[in-house]
């Protein structure tokens, strides 16, 4: 199974524990993006390329990634996209089963929302992928009508489940401590905040609307 994983360049602290992942070396490929590189490099990680304006590096930080990293792309510091939307549409060349954003949140709200956005968009473009941001204390994956089966899983044991701008409709939870059927998440219900899964496996499955769903720690 293929994984890109994609570091951008918010807050150190938000940069996912890489332990936590199971990836392979010879199925996983690491994408900077912009100050994500040093993130990674940071971490023992050399990227198999990083992309951005690199505005917010010092010169001899450009210089060591330069030195280290065979693909560099650099890009204009005016443009219309972030260097995330724009590291996102490069990790989907290398035609990956999963793509897995890292420190996206904390910092800036306003580049957390719009990586929300785009990760919505390219999750409903490419239904085949499966797109997640990670933490060290989440996972947050948008899930489209259909049944899935949640793993149980004691680090990541709180799951919550929200509308994200469309009723999510005909909501059904089985092998949770709180179970449901055929009912309704409208946008601005928290209902349905901190459930987990009680038994070997857990299913959700809904009819239409979009549904954030978000794993976490204490």
């Amino acid at each position: 199974m293929k994984t890109v994983i994609v570091c951008s360049g918010g807050p150190v602290e938000e940069v996912v524990d890489f332990k936590q992942l199971p990836f392979s070396k010879e199925d996983t490929f690491f994408i900077g993006a912009d100050r994500g590189a040093l993130h990674l490099l940071t971490n023992g990680i050399t990227p198999h390329e990083i992309i951005g304006d690199f505005d917010s590096l010092k010169e001899e930080e450009f210089h060591l990634l330069e030195s280290m990293v065979q693909k560099v792309t650099i890009l204009q510091a005016e443009k219309d996209e972030t260097d995330t939307h724009i590291a996102i549409l490069r990790a989907l060349e290398y035609k990956p089963d999963n793509i897995i954003l890292t420190a996206v949140t904390g910092g800036r709200l306003d580049h957390y929302e719009a990586v929300l956005h785009d990760m919505i968009r390219f999750q409903m473009k490419h239904p085949e992928i499966v797109f997640y941001i990670r933490n060290k204390q989440n996972i947050i994956r948008f899930l489209l009508p259909g049944t899935y089966e949640i793993k149980p899983d004691q680090h990541f044991k709180y799951i919550s489940f929200f509308s994200y701008g469309e009723t999510v409709k005909n909501i059904s939870l089985r092998g949770f401590l709180y179970e449901v059927t055929k009912e309704n998440i409208s946008f601005g219900n928290s209902k349905f905040t901190s459930n987990e899964v009680s038994g070997r496996i857990g299913t959700i499955s809904f009819t239409a609307g979009i549904c954030l769903m978000i794993r976490s720690s204490d």
